[in-house]
């Protein structure tokens, strides 16, 4: 009987770590000498089209996807490990693919943001979280003051977002900062009342 695989998920802020994890572990399982394949949703292409990057520069070949169902169909029947890079952006099928894989023998890494920049739970992040082996939340250090950080705050224009702002916007340094609970601040903020 095939041994089952296992969910891991990486999750944090935004400049936590979470996709230098990701390539890690993706490396570690290649010199381990297995059979890996690294998925990114399409829409985040700010680094690179078939890249993981992380904002230091590090980069992991990738196969960009628009949805689940072209990740499927993309997965090689021999992949002993899947890892799907900014698993918030995908609908919540994720779940029930990744805990297929796992039933069936693979190890599956997903990370992403587990919060929006409203600090409120992000896409299928709480369920994968729930159905994971393990769980890796990583830290920030906080922009404004230093200190550890696991908050994703959206600047625009130099000005804290508003709660209203659409939950999606890709960017990085230029939209987004890491910061402690105590330095983050929203306008029209609702979780407040």
């Amino acid at each position: 009987m095939k041994q089952p695989g296992k969910v891991t998920v990486v999750c944090g802020s935004m400049f936590a770590g979470k996709t230098e994890e990701l390539i890690r572990l993706a490396r570690r399982a290649l010199y381990a000498k297995k059979k890996v394949q690294v998925f990114k949703p399409s829409v985040d292409n700010r680094y690179d089209q078939t890249m993981v990057v992380t904002h230091m520069g590090a980069k992991h070949s990738a196969v960009p996807v628009g949805s689940i169902q072209e990740l499927k169909a993309k997965l090689d029947a021999d992949t002993e490990v899947v890892l799907i890079e900014e698993a918030q952006f995908f609908d919540e099928s994720i779940v029930g693919l990744v805990v297929d894989l796992a039933d069936a023998g693979r190890d599956v890494v997903c990370a992403g943001l587990d919060q929006d920049f409203r600090r409120q739970p992000f896409g299928p992040m709480p369920k994968l979280l729930a159905a994971a082996d393990e769980v890796v939340k990583l830290r920030a250090i906080c922009m404004k003051c230093g200190s550890p950080a696991s908050h994703t705050y959206r600047v625009i224009d130099g000005k804290p977002a508003h709660w209203d702002d659409p939950i999606i916007l890709i960017g990085a340094t230029e939209s987004y900062e890491a910061r402690c609970r105590r330095c983050f601040r929203l306008r029209g903020d609702r979780s407040k009342s």
